[in-house]
């Protein structure tokens, strides 16, 4: 099993031993509360994760061995768990490995029923802009590495 698995089952586990959403909602809201601060100067508009209602910033780096970290923060509580949880889940992995791991545990959370429309995009395009990043450094890991 990949790290990315076994992060995202984890995760799910920790969730799905909640009872109620009221709960697993506190969750997300304290992991938001436990994202690292993040820095005035990344919170630009290139930052700035088009498709959400909240403000959301995400900023990507990518290390000496080919992994790529991710920076996150939103202006709403709910948002700002989301954005903790893919982190929990994406950062410091490889873009190859983000690649190749299909989001399937989102389902399994069942965001899908429990967020507002409005949120669910949101999430999607918190996602969708991971999914960007790990194409681009995907794309400058390979080229590095053969040059």
């Amino acid at each position: 099993m990949s790290l990315l698995q076994d992060r995202a089952t984890a995760l799910t586990r920790k969730f799905q031993s909640l009872s109620d959403w009221e709960a697993r909602y506190k969750l997300l809201i304290e992991w938001g509360r436990e994202l690292p601060a993040f820095p005035e100067e990344l919170r630009t508009e290139e930052n700035k994760v088009r498709g959400c209602q909240s403000q959301v910033w995400l900023h990507a780096s990518l290390d000496e061995e080919g992994r790529m970290w991710l920076r996150a923060d939103s202006d709403a509580l709910i948002v700002k768990g989301l954005i903790a949880t893919l982190l929990q889940v994406y950062s410091g992995v490889t873009p190859g490995d983000i690649l190749q791991f299909p989001p399937e545990f989102l389902k399994t959370l069942g965001f899908e029923g429990h967020l507002s429309p409005s949120r669910a995009n949101g999430l999607h395009a918190m996602l969708k802009q991971i999914r960007h990043y790990a194409v681009a450094f995907d794309y400058l890991w390979k080229s590095k590495k053969t040059h």
